[in-house]
């Protein structure tokens, strides 16, 4: 089997995420809604999204592995801040409905880091259940 197929079956929700935060942060289209008048509201909205993913991504490859290293998940925390920096600047220079901020940028980051830190709290409660077993 193919290595993109097998990528594809063990993180489906991971790549989903993925593309809906990209397909959110480069499509012009975005409705009125009454969060709107929240201070900061794009703001958390980066943090959630962000955060949402690193968990995901966490949760579902700790699913995948029986022993798994924490190397990967912490390099792909990495490359998500890094995605998040790169959508930034698409959005500053390849876009001209929306525009890229160094405040989304962080709150990405953050998102991230938060996600990350419930993601090894998964990692030591399964660890912890199978030593238990």
């Amino acid at each position: 089997m193919p290595i993109t197929l097998q990528v594809v079956r063990k993180y489906p929700l991971s790549l989903a995420c993925i593309l809906l935060i990209w397909i959110l942060s480069l499509t012009p289209f975005f409705p009125e809604t009454p969060l709107d008048n929240v201070d900061f509201i794009d703001k958390w909205t980066h943090l959630v999204m962000y955060g949402g993913t690193s968990v995901v991504i966490w949760w579902e490859y700790l699913r995948c592995h029986q022993s798994p290293s924490l190397r990967p998940l912490f390099l792909s925390m990495v490359a998500l801040m890094l995605m998040g920096g790169l959508l930034e600047l698409m959005q500053a220079y390849c876009t001209t409905t929306r525009s890229g901020e160094w405040l989304d940028f962080w709150a990405d980051s953050i998102g991230v880091l938060l996600g990350c830190g419930a993601g090894y709290l998964i990692y030591v409660v399964k660890r912890n259940r199978k030593r238990n077993e």
